[in-house]
């Protein structure tokens, strides 16, 4: 029911509120990752805005952008979010082994 209350949340909010930050909805680590993943550059240090992240999160689970598109629905932003949870752990991981030493 939590997973299910946060995907329509992001998707009213984010055709209601585009302009937002989106740091109000995603904490900064899923923000950013997804911001590395699918822009292929390091994050900016103010995050993007809301409309702008739901979609990068929405194309991580299928959702094209084109011209004609529209909102993203509640499927590409579920299964996007569950890709974004991924590449935090991911990232995380990289930088625990980034910060151990080997011997």
């Amino acid at each position: 029911m939590i997973i299910a209350w946060r995907v329509l949340l992001l998707t009213m909010l984010g055709r209601a509120c585009p302009e937002m930050p989106c740091d109000v909805v995603f904490d900064r680590a899923e923000w950013q990752a997804v911001y590395l993943v699918t822009q292929r550059k390091p994050p900016p240090e103010t995050p993007p805005s809301l409309d702008r992240m739901v979609r990068m999160v929405a194309g991580l689970g299928g959702f094209l952008n084109r011209k004609r598109d529209g909102f993203p629905g509640p499927q590409t932003i579920w299964i996007g979010l569950q890709r974004a949870a991924d590449f935090v752990l991911a990232l995380e991981a990289q930088r625990t082994a980034d910060g151990e030493s080997c011997g």
